[in-house]
């Protein structure tokens, strides 16, 4: 395979990269570097079957430019900030929705007939079928990353029907794990480690919601890629577990050996479009065979243990005061 991966350098990206070269793929990485980190990719620029490319997916010649030569696309860049949509309504158009027809576009122009997609169990809004299948009504949107992600699914289905082109698209929940750089897990240890003794949490801290740990999430798109022969293959990414947010923050409290005063802004919801429930269906993916192996709470304390072992990723600023930086 001759892999191109926009938003390589990131967190779900970069460990894709480190994947795909393990399997001998030959990959280039498109990343703008707003979000993602060079230093993620400091193992795969060893490998010479790896190249990394800093451009952005709003740049469409450029785009185009980079793209030729390959044969699949992993199209991971987007604007994941979910709580702050409503802050900079347009970003997630731009970044998510015209990004993901441009990179159709490079795509169609390179002749690469071949795309998989990260999308989001947001698109489901506030369910009303709990686990959410694939084939679930869709309800009005609450968020518009969800609304922008459901978009781009569209587009993607409308190119594989206008063009022949063969679509992966995953419907993820909230993926954790080594290089995890934003989330409630995150800010939670992050708060954490500033100041131990106190954690203010939104909502009322019963939220459910189900989580993925990293290499279990890789295994399932590498199963999916194995086995879906059709002209759009949708899959539902998650585990067959869910946990409250009250729960997530014990677990990161007892990891932290701190007992902090928990206090809570209250209501159902952490901000407009936190969907108080979570749980997607995962028989599709399952009845291929695929697994995952650690629990939720197994993921939170890796994603924790690897953050507290990171401090230039959990707090940058202190670390670089740490090295003597300004």
């Amino acid at each position: 395979m001759k892999a191109f991966v926009t938003g390589g350098a990131g967190f779900i990206g970069s460990n894709l990269v480190d994947r795909l070269l393990s399997r001998g793929h030959d990959v280039v990485v498109y990343d703008n570097l707003s979000t993602g980190h060079l230093s993620f990719l400091d193992g795969a620029s060893k490998n010479p079957k790896f190249r990394f490319i800093k451009g952005d997916i709003l740049d469409q010649g450029i785009l185009t430019e980079a793209m030729a030569g390959r044969d699949f696309v992993f199209h991971l860049a987007a604007n994941a900030d979910v709580r702050f949509g409503l802050d900079q309504p347009r970003r997630d158009l731009e970044q998510n929705t015209i990004a993901t027809s441009n990179v159709l576009e490079a795509m169609r122009a390179n002749k690469v007939m071949q795309i998989a997609f990260s999308s989001t169990g947001s698109i489901y809004g506030e369910a009303q079928v709990i686990p959410t299948p694939e084939n679930a009504p869709l309800p009005i949107q609450t968020s518009l990353y969800g609304a922008s992600k459901m978009a781009c699914e569209g587009l993607i289905s409308a190119y594989c029907e206008g063009y022949g082109m063969r679509g992966y698209i995953f419907r993820f929940v909230s993926i954790l794990g080594e290089r995890y750089t934003h989330g409630h897990v995150f800010d939670f240890a992050q708060r954490l480690s500033v100041e131990p003794t106190k954690l203010h949490i939104l909502g009322n801290g019963r939220q459910k919601k189900s989580y993925l740990y990293i290499q279990d999430c890789l295994d399932a798109i590498e199963c999916a890629l194995e086995n879906g022969k059709d002209k759009v293959n949708l899959f539902n990414l998650g585990t067959e577990e869910y946990c409250e947010t009250n729960d997530s923050a014990g677990w990161i409290c007892e990891e932290l050996k701190v007992t902090p005063e928990r206090t809570y802004a209250g209501g159902e919801r952490g901000w407009v479009g936190d969907n108080p429930f979570i749980f997607l269906d995962v028989k599709k993916i399952r009845a291929l065979g695929w697994k995952p192996k650690l629990t939720i709470k197994d993921a939170v304390v890796a994603t924790v243990r690897y953050l507290t072992a990171n401090p230039d990723i959990l707090n940058p600023k202190t670390a670089d005061k740490g090295k003597g930086k300004a």
